[in-house]
């Protein structure tokens, strides 16, 4: 009885989250998949429920479609590769070297910028990288030319965006790194580097996994940042923004937003092989 009892209260308490997961997210996922596979009528503007293959023809076959999907993954992986090397680095130093205190207050500083606005975040580098802003002014006083809107302030925000999603993950990683591991490397006369390369770099792989899943999803569908700070340049994201917005094509914009999705899918099937899965 108290086994039936105990199963009832599961039940109780994980069915409602699983009925929001298979209706709201599932579905919605099936409902963009089935909008891909419409068509939009060329003279009366209006969705035609006729299975084609037209929007994903469309998709691969105009060398511009192919061009921005090439640069939105080129894009999300430079950013995870950045917020990878800057956050390994912070990680260290608050696992492995900050007292207790310290600690607390660089885990504070770490989640701080996650309480502030997306919007608000994106348009201080905006006026960063703006003529006279604290970016442009750095470059002219090193004699060089300001990079101002485009593909590298793009990549630069959105690596600042979603660095807490790599330290978090990599901290964890640390965390659970037994100190006399390092300890041992060190009596046995293994240098800083050897250490590095031989202990710890293998043993936080899987977190470091675990923290690219956010910054190469979170980048791969963004397109506010882009707009802000990007200039004329365009990610995925705008393509579908735009084609819902003015140019009010569902089902091609549904057949854009799959590339994402299956970019993901194929990317987390690559991974799960690490253990990163279970370092979320």
């Amino acid at each position: 009885m108290s086994t039936r009892r105990a199963r009832a209260r599961l039940g109780v308490l994980l069915g409602p989250p699983m009925v929001w997961l298979g209706v709201a997210y599932l579905g919605s996922l099936a409902a963009l998949f089935v909008t891909a596979l419409w068509t939009q009528n060329g003279f009366t503007g209006e969705i035609e429920r006729v299975w084609t293959l037209d929007s994903f023809k469309t998709l691969f076959t105009v060398d511009v479609y192919r061009t921005i999907a090439l640069r939105t993954v080129g894009v999300a992986l430079l950013v995870t590769v950045i917020d990878a090397v800057v956050a390994f680095p912070i990680a260290m130093y608050m696992s492995k070297v900050a007292g207790p205190g310290l600690r607390r207050f660089l885990l504070v500083a770490v989640l701080m910028p996650l309480w502030a606005s997306y919007l608000v975040k994106a348009y201080a580098w905006r006026g960063m990288f703006s003529e006279g802003g604290l970016v442009s002014s750095a470059f002219e006083a090193v004699g060089l030319k300001s990079p101002g809107y485009g593909l590298t302030a793009t990549v630069v925000t959105l690596a600042y965006l979603w660095l807490p999603y790599m330290i978090l993950p990599i901290y964890a990683g640390l965390e659970r790194l037994p100190n006399s591991l390092l300890e041992a490397s060190a009596d046995l006369g293994g240098r800083t580097l050897q250490t590095l390369r031989r202990i710890v770099l293998p043993t936080i792989v899987p977190a470091m996994v675990a923290g690219s899943i956010f910054t190469f999803s979170l980048t791969l569908g963004d397109y506010i940042a882009v707009r802000i700070v990007g200039g004329t340049n365009q990610l995925l994201g705008n393509v579908v923004y735009d084609n819902v917005g003015a140019a009010n094509n569902l089902p091609f914009a549904a057949a854009v937003a799959t590339i994402p999705v299956v970019v993901m899918v194929v990317y987390l099937a690559a991974v799960r092989r690490t253990g990163a899965m279970e370092s979320l």
